[in-house]
């Protein structure tokens, strides 16, 4: 029973592997040695260099860690003040209000391009950074996350910090948030890594290279008439985009791990 379970561990982190070092290795192999059967020691960065000189992926990774950073930010933020109202506050509708929250993270954001362009259209903030960010500034997931980890606190923390004269939002920012720390990691890690990847909306609301993200700049580059069939420089530019993400979940995988292990989701 174990050599099954572990055979098929190993299946399954192949299946994920090839994948992976196919495009490595192609990246680094030369042009004309693409569609050869045979192997070939033959490696070369010419297809990095053509790659990155070809479109403009230094405006690109600009564009997305200012994107990134700026919904993570805010969403931290509102994540933290929802989870905590919906944890210890009691107000009337709160569990209904709670439900469509919660129903949110059923519905695929997709659903709303049509209504999310039209009112950026509105506020003229179509092909802007700031476009892109605004309808993620919320999580559902994200309050659903805090709020199982608030409920956790005992509740004479906030007493005792109460009674040395803490405000309403001092005892959230120095006694929640603090205990919570390992939840925002693993919230923060993922908000990361889905907003590094997101693609259909920053297509749809961004026309010009100072506002494109890695996403869309690799899909313009891929489809361009120089580039062609270029597979070469494809997978190259498509580890250039990847790898800030390869290496920090290589590097923080246990630290990554373990934030999920005492997010307080039971």
């Amino acid at each position: 029973m174990r050599f099954l379970k572990y055979g098929l561990m190993y299946v399954l982190a192949l299946i994920w592997i090839i994948p992976l070092a196919w495009t490595v290795i192609t990246s680094f192999r030369p042009r004309d040695l693409i569609v050869s059967s045979g192997w070939s020691l033959q490696f070369t960065l010419d297809n990095y260099k053509h790659a990155w000189n070809a479109a403009p992926f230094a405006q690109y990774y600009v564009n997305t860690i200012e994107i990134v950073v700026g919904i993570v930010l805010v969403q931290l933020i509102t994540v933290i003040f929802a989870a905590y109202a919906f944890a210890r506050m009691n107000f009337w509708g709160k569990d209904v209000l709670l439900m469509l929250v919660m129903m949110q993270i059923m519905v695929p954001p997709d659903i709303l391009i049509v209504q999310n362009y039209q009112v950026l259209k509105s506020m003229h903030l179509i092909d802007t950074k700031l476009g892109i960010m605004i309808p993620y500034f919320a999580s559902a997931f994200g309050t659903f996350l805090l709020r199982q980890t608030f409920k956790s606190v005992p509740y004479e923390l906030e007493e005792a910090a109460r009674l040395d004269g803490c405000n309403l939002l001092q005892i959230i920012m120095k006694v929640y948030a603090p205990l919570a720390i390992p939840s925002l990691i693993s919230f923060g890690i993922v908000s990361i890594s889905h907003h590094w990847n997101a693609f259909l909306w920053p297509l749809i609301v961004t026309n010009s290279p100072e506002n494109r993200p890695l996403t869309v700049g690799l899909a313009i580059f891929a489809h361009a008439s120089e580039t062609g069939a270029q597979f070469a420089e494809v997978t190259a530019a498509t580890l250039i985009i990847a790898l800030p993400l390869l290496i920090g979940f290589f590097v923080f995988q246990k630290g990554f791990i373990n934030s999920f292990m005492h997010s307080g989701v039971k």
